[in-house]
């Protein structure tokens, strides 16, 4: 069992940055794919970033060139910077892992609102 704790959402003004943590309950060895998802009010969670183990990234379209994910093996915590924030960034943000074993396994944080004024 993966348990996942969010961390660091809040209230900020557009232009301004958040960074989100993500506290992971194994070894990030042990997890193929990290990520960030999002999902505002009316909306479906969408995907906004995700690392793989090998360290490769990805991210929305929306997002690119403003938010940076990031691990810490260490520290088995996974981060999302976020620069430059929009009020259409406003959302509960939910960390993930996936694990591939003999089957997918995917786990879920609680989310954290992230509000972004105008």
């Amino acid at each position: 069992q993966v348990r996942l704790v969010e961390s660091g959402g809040g209230l900020v003004q557009a232009g301004g940055s958040l960074r989100l943590s993500c506290a992971v309950s194994v070894s990030i060895f042990g997890i193929s794919t990290m990520g960030w998802y999002r999902q505002a009010p009316g909306k479906q969670r969408e995907e906004v970033a995700t690392i793989a183990d090998g360290g490769r990234t990805n991210y929305a379209d929306s997002v690119k060139g403003r938010f940076t994910i990031s691990r810490d093996v260490a520290k088995n915590t996974v981060y999302l910077h976020m620069n430059s924030l929009k009020p259409e960034d406003t959302a509960v943000y939910y960390c993930n892992a996936v694990q591939l074993l003999t089957s997918r396994y995917d786990y879920w944080g609680q989310g954290t609102q992230v509000t972004v004024s105008s």
